[in-house]
């Protein structure tokens, strides 16, 4: 049953994960990061517009949960070439809506500018995020983020961080 998510305590709990997970992302916190995710985790960065079908749309990111993890062990292994350096980025994240809420389960959507400095140069991603967070023992997790980015469909540069 749909619960009205006009939810000032809720809409908190919300900004303050979101605002976590985006600190987690620029501060390269790997393990942390991914204790985010729920076990059925669905992590997409569509291709090409909105996308509304990962299973018949191309994807510039389409992990399942085995996969985040597999993308983090890859971090830790010091042989991804495109983080080598690493990439030094802070992003700024606003306009966080609850969109809907369904018992434990949560849909919430924000914008994000991420701010990306390495060896290629200074890059800027502009996105809207999209997020089902589900209620975990230890408090949210993320069961869905769907990013898409503004310029998704132009040529993109290598995206060897977390977005």
């Amino acid at each position: 049953m749909q619960q009205e998510v006009n939810d000032r305590g809720l809409l908190e709990e919300v900004t303050q994960f979101i605002y976590r997970e985006a600190r987690l992302q620029d501060d390269h916190a790997y393990d942390e990061w991914e204790a985010l995710w729920s076990d059925d985790g669905i992590y997409w960065i569509p291709a090409n517009g909105e996308g509304t079908d990962p299973e018949n749309e191309m994807s510039i990111v389409y992990d399942n949960r085995s996969r985040i993890a597999l993308r983090i062990r890859q971090f830790h292994t010091g042989k991804r070439f495109s983080q080598t350096p690493r990439s030094r980025l802070r992003r700024i994240v606003s306009n966080i809506e609850i969109l809907e809420r369904d018992g434990d389960q949560i849909r919430a959507t924000s914008n994000a500018m991420v701010f990306e400095s390495s060896v290629r140069g200074d890059t800027v991603w502009a996105s809207r995020n999209e997020y089902r967070l589900r209620r975990g023992e230890g408090g949210l997790l993320m069961a869905l983020k769907k990013v898409v980015l503004v310029n998704n469909e132009t040529a993109l540069y290598s995206m060897a961080f977390l977005i």
